[in-house]
């Protein structure tokens, strides 16, 4: 679907929640958002896989801070739409996706994102569910999320590391859960999910090729309107990132602008990599950005005119996924986000 489209026709629902959310909050139109959060979820309350599920009591502290008000949460779609089209959105809209469609996500998260009426978005990997795995959701669990109003979107059909793939294997792959869930849920899954959150420069274009209308990574920060809309950024929750002071802070923070983000392939060629990125509008005060890469390598910041910003490294990163994250004060004591993830083969 058309983001252009699916915004013109919803603007008048649009209009009534910017209002609501001013009401709600006390923030006029002059301070309307550019930017949303967008949360990726896995498992809920599987203590056996601590690096991707949340404690239930985490989970329901979560659902309590957005529900406390300040907050709106919007389906991913219609945030997208609205960052498409330049509409403002709500101050503080949130997105909730959650990858892997998980037993866990139906019987857990679902009540209680329906009692706090919450929409959110699963990406299912086709492959686990059609083998009927015990901790995948079945198909007739799926078509319960879709008669609710759940988005479904497409998290490839294996579950592969897919840019170790040539383009024949990974457009097999993708064509296999387009037509997968398309037979069982009746729809065509316009949002697609990285697996890992990793990608290189022919899966991208194969997934653009293809028709889905975005992408979304696994790296760190904000969406806004200068976001790669084939690598947008999630924030990621498990147990130790799933602690209610880092929740607080994660869902009040703002995109920082990034656009034209070098290296164009996550896939490193080049270790240490120099990244390179121009932040719109420019900082006000440059000095105020700092960032910070994932092993302990220390990153150092060059400033160039226009807003155009170069991180060095001091040393290379070692095999496998890498990530840097880039931040700078906003008013009120929120922070303006920015990260990306990379792969050393």
């Amino acid at each position: 679907m058309n983001f252009r489209r699916l915004l013109r026709s919803t603007r008048v629902a649009w209009a009534a929640l910017t209002m609501a959310a001013t009401i709600a909050t006390g923030i006029g139109p002059a301070v309307a958002a550019d930017s949303a959060v967008i949360l990726q979820y896995h498992r809920f309350g599987e203590d056996a896989y601590p690096s991707t599920s949340v404690t239930i009591d985490q989970f329901e502290a979560h659902i309590e801070h957005l529900a406390s008000g300040g907050y709106t949460v919007l389906p991913v779609p219609e945030i997208l739409a609205a960052l498409d089209a330049g509409q403002p959105l709500p101050d503080r809209t949130i997105g909730i996706t959650i990858d892997d469609a998980t037993r866990s996500t139906f019987v857990e998260g679902w009540p209680r994102f329906e009692a706090a009426g919450f929409p959110f978005t699963v990406f299912v990997s086709t492959d686990p569910v059609d083998l009927g795995h015990a901790s995948i959701m079945s198909w007739d669990e799926l078509r319960q999320l879709v008669e609710a109003g759940v988005t479904i979107g497409n998290h490839g059909a294996a579950h592969g590391r897919m840019w170790q793939n040539d383009d024949a294997a990974n457009r097999e792959d993708l064509e296999k859960a387009r037509q997968r869930i398309q037979e069982e849920l009746g729809i065509d899954a316009a949002l697609f999910a990285y697996p890992y959150g990793e990608w290189n420069g022919a899966l991208r274009t194969l997934v653009a090729e293809l028709g889905f209308t975005a992408a979304f990574g696994q790296h760190s920060g904000a969406v806004g309107a200068h976001s790669d809309t084939l690598n947008l950024p999630r924030f990621a929750l498990n147990q130790r990132y799933g602690e209610f002071d880092r929740f607080k802070l994660i869902v009040d923070t703002l995109s920082l602008g990034a656009r034209d983000v070098t290296p164009a392939d996550q896939i490193l060629e080049q270790n240490p990599p120099v990244i390179g990125f121009t932040i719109e509008p420019p900082l006000a005060n440059r000095n105020a950005l700092a960032c910070f890469a994932s092993g302990g390598i220390v990153a150092t910041i060059e400033h160039e005119e226009g807003g155009r910003v170069q991180v060095n490294f001091d040393g290379p990163f070692p095999p496998g996924r890498a990530r840097l994250n880039c931040t700078a004060p906003a008013e009120a004591g929120r922070w303006r986000w920015f990260g990306l993830q990379f792969v050393v083969p």
